[in-house]
């Protein structure tokens, strides 16, 4: 076998195994002697990385492994994020959607949709990058306020918000207004509290 085609046979071997591959492997494979393997593949190796390639093949004991260049670590993670959604608990994706749907959503709508704490959902859904903090409403105690990032987009392959299927809505936001001592006073409805003197 000619050097520069039992090159490319390495290289595509490498590249297609995605794990490390025996010398001798190699050796039995394209009918060459495993010094010349070596030598070759050692060549190889040594043109990647000298023109400063996104790929490198990495010598591991008695065999060779592509792989990334770490200088592309960064591109790689960032593109390769959808491959590896994060894990979520049912809690975690109910309190998730709550926020996707309603967002920007406090802790307090997803406990009222939801029925129960959420503290640790949210928490987790932040640590995960796939909510963050949007501010705080503009009610007393000031609560924050989540919506979904960019990476929540990533993760559920979608380009915008505008792709999530339909539901049908709770009504939020609608203050009930009840007749006390020439005042009216809301009762809350989600989140918003608007203080609003009879005239």
């Amino acid at each position: 076998m000619e050097y520069e085609e039992l090159q490319r046979a390495i290289e595509a071997i490498l590249f297609a195994a995605g794990e490390r591959i025996e010398i001798s492997r190699l050796a039995a494979v394209l009918e060459t002697d495993p010094k010349d393997v070596e030598k070759a593949t050692d060549a190889l190796a040594d043109e990647l990385a000298f023109g400063r390639r996104g790929i490198r093949i990495l010598k591991l004991e008695k065999g060779y492994q592509m792989v990334s260049s770490g200088e592309m670590a960064d591109y790689i993670t960032a593109a390769l994020e959808t491959r590896k959604p994060p894990k979520l608990s049912s809690s975690q994706l109910e309190a998730l959607t709550i926020i996707a749907y309603y967002q920007p959503a406090t802790k307090a709508m997803v406990e009222q949709i939801r029925g129960v704490d959420s503290s640790y959902s949210i928490s987790a859904l932040l640590n995960k990058k796939l909510i963050e903090d949007a501010g705080r409403l503009n009610v007393p105690g000031r609560p924050i306020l989540y919506r979904t990032t960019p990476n929540f987009l990533r993760t559920f392959g979608l380009s915008s918000l505008d792709e999530l299927p339909e539901i049908e809505k709770v009504n939020f936001g609608e203050p009930v207004m009840v007749e006390e001592d020439q005042q009216t006073i809301p009762e809350v409805v989600g989140e918003t509290v608007t203080w609003e003197e009879n005239q």
